[in-house]
């Protein structure tokens, strides 16, 4: 019978850096390891193992390791919406400024007309 871990803590979850979970993953990459044998090893999940090394080989663990701030797809997926909700309403805008300004010029010829000198009787032919 191998050895017997005892929890004391209340504390169910571990938090493993960037560089212990890259770690993790390339002891399980080196030849004659599994990932079961390495998750034992650090008393980690195998899924867990296969998780981190999927996210290893997307670049996950390395943008996490050079400490560069790593947004939540969520908050991604909310800031893409708000872009395009932005983009629109600019765009709204930017037609009612255009409309706005032909309004003004046509206003503004209309008025140049109605507030010329008017012809003299005599210059109509």
């Amino acid at each position: 019978m191998g050895p017997v871990e005892v929890i004391t803590s209340v504390e169910r979850r571990r938090h493993w850096s960037a560089a212990q979970k890259q770690a993790m993953v390339e002891e399980a990459e080196e030849p004659g390891n599994t990932i079961s044998s390495v998750a034992r090893k650090y008393g980690v999940h195998p899924n867990q193992l296969f998780r981190w090394r999927k996210l290893a080989h997307q670049g996950a663990l390395v943008a996490v390791g050079r400490e560069e701030p790593v947004v939540p797809a969520s908050e991604v997926k909310h800031l893409k919406a708000q872009i395009r909700e932005l983009q629109r309403l600019l765009g709204k805008k930017t037609m009612e400024n255009e409309i706005l300004k032909d309004a003004i010029e046509i206003a503004r010829e209309k008025k140049l007309i109605s507030h010329g000198p008017f012809p003299k009787k005599d210059d109509i032919p």
